[in-house]
């Protein structure tokens, strides 16, 4: 039964990171779902939530208004999530340069401060990003072309985590790896998560948008329930800085969390594969799999304790797994670790601790509605 246990344990974490990707590739191989871009100039409204971001808002307007894109077919909205500092005011300063400004009046979150920003949208397409999130000034056209594809709801931009020191750490090297799974996923089917700091949607599927659940992972499921699909475009490049304090960037993640499960419970019957096909496929193995990794790393580790002394192997990978949490450890207490193993170890366990916190949170009966914004 320990046995049973521990096997079961292992392949369910390895099927989660290795398996499932490797399905991925062999649905490819035999269904490509290609996005069929083209140039098309639909009017966009680019929606900006900023909640006391005086030392960013510049910039981020600064980098919005060199896009690539006819002015007469833009909207640029700035909603200030009642932003205390000087933020309401430099934003006033770009309104000949089409930039709105929409107050809320008080804390109402980033949902909410998008669903307000969206009562004064106009375009066709909108784009929803982060003060903190860059990118090049081809961006937004790029972005476009893909919606030139009947069946693509929504768009989803690929994260670029930039450092001081321009090395690669254990966030980088995780962020690569979902890109890559985002890749997969939009050739056979629908990517099951968004960037929330750079997506587009259509704006036919707003009409029920929510102030108080989880925009990103809210708006590809909406696409999938309406039998269209989310994609990712390697040409569609987000930028962002490093988080510099660890304990922030936990704290990030199990709000982030607590929010996914919120969204993921209120949609579960989009598990039904007769139903919505291979998207349900990738929603179980991309999402509620991934969660329960802490519950496989935690089975694995207690029943190979009880097996140690069944035979040398069984040690052997007990010793490898405390050496790996003790690498983690190690490299969660010193904080920037130069040694890539030790970073990626630190990492890892600190995404499934999150997760873990997040689920006890959760069952607990707490919804994080308030958005505080990692400052990068």
């Amino acid at each position: 039964m320990i046995e049973t246990l521990f096997i079961s344990a292992v392949l369910l974490i390895l099927f989660a990171y290795i398996g499932y990707p490797l399905t991925l590739l062999a649905l490819s191989a035999v269904r490509e779902r290609s996005v069929r871009r083209s140039d098309i100039i639909p009017f966009v409204t680019v929606i900006i939530a900023a909640y006391n971001e005086e030392t960013k808002i510049d910039a981020k307007l600064e980098n919005t208004l060199l896009m690539e894109y006819p002015r007469d077919r833009l909207q640029i909205i700035v909603v200030s999530d009642g932003s205390t500092d000087g933020t309401n005011h430099l934003v006033t300063k770009y309104a000949e340069r089409g930039v709105q400004l929409v107050e809320t009046g008080g804390r109402v979150g980033k949902e909410g401060a998008q669903q307000r920003g969206l009562s004064h949208a106009l375009g066709e397409l909108i784009v929803f990003t982060d003060v903190a999130t860059m990118s090049d000034s081809h961006c937004l056209k790029n972005l476009v072309r893909n919606f030139a594809d009947v069946t693509v709801g929504c768009v989803t931009s690929e994260d670029r985590v930039i450092k001081e020191d321009g090395k690669i750490g254990g966030e980088g090297v995780y962020v690569r790896y979902e890109m890559w799974l985002r890749m997969l996923e939009s050739r056979v089917g629908s990517v099951v998560g968004l960037s929330g700091s750079l997506f587009a949607v259509r704006s036919s599927l707003c009409g029920d948008f929510s102030g108080g659940l989880q925009s990103d992972f809210r708006t590809v499921l909406v696409c999938i329930r309406e039998g269209l699909r989310g994609v990712s475009d390697p040409l569609v490049v987000g930028f962002y800085r490093d988080v510099p304090d660890e304990s922030d960037e936990f704290d990030r993640k199990v709000r982030t969390m607590v929010r996914a499960l919120t969204v993921f419970f209120k949609n579960a019957d989009l598990l039904a594969a007769w139903r919505y096909g291979i998207p349900s496929y990738e929603l179980f193995c991309h999402k509620l799999l991934r969660w329960l990794v802490p519950l496989f790393l935690l089975i694995a580790f207690v029943s190979n304790a009880f097996l140690v002394f069944h035979s040398a192997p069984y040690l052997i990978l007990f010793l490898l797994q405390v050496v790996f949490y003790l690498a983690a450890v190690a490299g969660i207490k010193k904080g920037r670790n130069e040694n890539p193993l030790v970073r990626v170890a630190a990492y890892f366990v600190r995404v499934n601790l999150s997760i873990a916190v997040a689920w006890w949170r959760y069952l607990r009966g707490n919804r994080i509605v308030r958005w505080e914004p990692t400052r990068r």
